[in-house]
């Protein structure tokens, strides 16, 4: 349905009247009006819940017999949902009756609905999949999603979506194309973050520290005890959490320690990590046998808009360690953990999972060996 001033103007009116009944003349541009009118105490209702509530006496329309339940109201429902009424205006007014505040919502469709043909209802609508019968005219569909029924509308937005002040839409891809500082999916976020050291992350309006920096702007100079690293390959420092978060906190954890949550970028480094972390099992230093604690975020996620897994630090992996099936979430299972139940390769999992998780820390000042000797 598509709204029209008129209508809302011919609704206005009627509301102003603070009668249920007698719907006013109107003009000859419209000859077949449908009305609904709802009236409740001031304040208790807003026109949403008016709409809701018209909505609902769908329960009570018995589509076959075209007949409302038995002592039930169902003539709102029907006249909000004819097919054919593909214009429509709303008002309302408050009014004073009896010494009490009371508020009218009225809408005024056209064509209006609700005609009888010998005394039985003409059927609202044909029975079928939603949208199915549009005319040329009303070449879009629009379908919420708390509702099972659909209108056919002529889409002027088919994205369906808004940036805001401060974005543009792309129409094609249906995607928000942020001012400078705002972020978020629909530019809705404001965004003045200054990453003295470290990479801006738009998407999440944060700073990603490099190693060695660490703070809300990555300003603190933050020096890492090399020496109580878990695995050190090829001069970079793994630490291995004994606690377990979300893959967020996890990655929160990790930058307050002046890290950044482990990237794995070569076979070398996979085999010692799965090989590091299956000991840990056998030597019985996974003290939670739960099976989210044997898993272990890694700060690699999958980006919608990028339609891509990314490294937190923005890289897309050149190497990749995925198990058979994997990955198989995106779109749910945006955030990649080691999974124990697939000797540590790699699984898309749900980002709020409580995973214990691996920072990884940089180069140690001088490397003595590649590997720590594995602590008992």
């Amino acid at each position: 349905q598509e709204w029209n001033e008129k209508l809302a103007l011919l609704a206005k009116e009627r509301a102003a009247s603070c009668h249920t009944d007698s719907p006013p003349q109107h003009s000859s541009s419209f000859r077949h009006v449908g009305w609904n009118t709802h009236l409740s105490a001031y304040g208790v209702t807003s026109f949403s819940d008016a709409i809701h509530s018209w909505f609902e006496e769908g329960k009570d329309f018995l589509y076959l017999s075209g007949q409302c339940r038995e002592n039930a109201t169902c003539q709102h429902y029907t006249q909000l949902v004819w097919a054919s009424s593909g214009h429509v205006g709303c008002a309302s007014q408050l009014c004073l009756r009896e010494g009490d505040l009371w508020e009218m919502f009225v809408c005024a469709y056209y064509p209006g609905g609700n005609w009888e043909v010998n005394g039985q209802l003409v059927m609202p609508y044909k029975m079928g999949l939603y949208c199915s019968l549009c005319t040329s005219s009303m070449s879009g569909c629009f379908r919420l999603w708390d509702h099972v029924d659909g209108l056919c509308e002529i889409p002027k937005n088919p994205c369906r979506m808004s940036c805001g002040q401060h974005g543009h839409l792309n129409i094609s891809s249906c995607k928000c194309t942020c001012d400078p500082g705002f972020t978020g999916r629909l530019c809705q976020v404001r965004c003045s973050v200054q990453c003295v050291h470290g990479r801006f992350k738009e998407e999440e309006c944060s700073c990603l520290c490099d190693v060695g920096y660490g703070g809300a702007e990555c300003a603190e100079k933050v020096q890492f005890p090399f020496h109580s690293c878990d695995v050190m390959i090829d001069g970079d420092c793994f630490m291995v959490s004994s606690e377990a978060d979300s893959y967020y906190g996890a990655k929160s954890h990790c930058q307050e320690r002046a890290g950044i949550l482990a990237q794995i970028h070569n076979q070398k480094v996979q085999d010692i990590l799965a090989f590091y972390l299956s000991q840990l099992e056998t030597n019985n230093e996974v003290t939670n046998s739960d099976f989210e604690t044997r898993n272990f975020w890694i700060g690699l996620t999958y980006k919608p808009l990028k339609d891509s897994f990314r490294w937190d630090t923005g890289e897309i992996p050149r190497f990749s360690s995925f198990a058979f099936g994997q990955p198989d979430n995106q779109g749910f299972g945006n955030c990649v953990e080691l999974q124990a139940s697939s000797a540590f390769n790699w699984n898309d999992q749900r980002c709020k999972t409580q995973n214990r998780y691996i920072c990884l820390h940089g180069k140690a000042p001088s490397v003595t060996g590649w590997m720590k000797v594995l602590r008992r």
